[in-house]
């Protein structure tokens, strides 16, 4: 198992992200203040829960973790908030799948530090408690699920982004030390470029490259060898795994290039439609190979070549 970074200065990449995180966590600090909420968002694997681990740490402050759709009651909320210290982090994972009255009694404790509790046979008793003032720290991949109100509770909204090359080669340098796994530069350039700019892919890419170099004995694992262990893992040079492909030939092959919707596609690929969306459509995004379209999905001509389809016609 790999401790996540405990500090700011332990976390790489997100540079921008860490220097505001930073700079409002020390004015809290300095005030005697709890730090204001935050809100953290973009693709998973990106840092969001380590990142709100590194906050309660630096605050000095004891840390909740909770996923959203485990707060099913009104009930369930108020028993979390009761729990806390003054100054203590709630983290909420997946916010906006939480449910709509389970939200609204968030705001004002978000915002006040106390909830209204309605009791009573004919629920015409109105009870206030008091919280103590607390960070609420929310993580999501689809930002455009929450709903304004509780959007704009938030005091600090960070956008996470997938990591560069460079950003990938340093994780991989340090997960390596970690793993007490000796790879040679190339091997490192090679294995950073297909963890998808995600460092907890990049992660579990080099514990199976770990297991090889155990079971093989591998002293020094070099460009060969990590692209041995990629092909068995159905990682291509690109970081694409199978369904990556897999939706970049429906694409091609099937839908001429596209546009085809995204319910379409999953149907045909016999997939979540929220796998295709959240896990590999980022990637594919960015890396240049899929567009999206207010019609729906479209190949490029350099996912094209990435699946080896250069002379395919499309439809634009």
């Amino acid at each position: 198992m790999i401790d996540r970074p405990k500090t700011f200065d332990e976390f790489l990449g997100q540079e921008q992200v860490k220097k505001l995180l930073k700079v409002a966590v020390e004015s809290a600090k300095r005030r005697g203040e709890p730090l204001d909420h935050v809100l953290f968002y973009g693709p998973p694997g990106t840092g969001k829960t380590t990142l709100s681990h590194i906050i309660a740490n630096e605050m000095g402050a004891e840390i909740k973790v909770v996923a959203a759709p485990t707060i099913e009651r009104k009930g369930d909320l108020l028993g979390l908030l009761m729990s806390l210290n003054e100054g203590d982090v709630l983290f909420i994972d997946e916010i906006h799948r939480l449910n709509r009255a389970v939200e609204e009694t968030l705001y004002s404790a978000m915002e006040d530090f106390r909830v209204d509790v309605v009791s009573g046979s004919s629920r015409s008793t109105a009870v206030t408690l008091e919280i103590p003032p607390f960070t609420l720290i929310g993580a999501t991949t689809r930002l455009n699920l929450l709903t304004p109100p509780l959007r704009s509770r938030f005091g600090l909204i960070c956008r996470l982004e997938l990591y560069t090359v460079e950003e990938m080669v340093k994780v991989a340098e340090a997960v390596s030390r970690k793993l007490e796994l000796k790879v040679d530069p190339e091997g490192l350039e090679l294995i950073a470029r297909c963890g998808r700019g995600t460092p907890r892919i990049l992660i579990q890419v080099m514990k199976r490259i770990r297991d090889y170099a155990v079971v093989h004995n591998w002293k020094v694992v070099d460009r060969e060898k990590a692209e041995r262990v990629l092909n068995e893992l159905g990682i291509d040079s690109f970081g694409l795994d199978r369904l990556d492909r897999k939706i970049l030939e429906t694409i091609a092959e099937k839908f001429k290039g596209g546009p085809v919707g995204l319910n379409t596609l999953a149907t045909v690929l016999k997939e979540d439609v929220d796998t295709i969306e959240n896990v590999h459509e980022p990637y594919l995004i960015e890396m240049g190979f899929l567009i999206r379209t207010p019609r729906g999905r479209k190949i490029t001509e350099r996912g094209l070549e990435a699946i080896g389809k250069t002379s395919q016609p499309l439809l634009f």
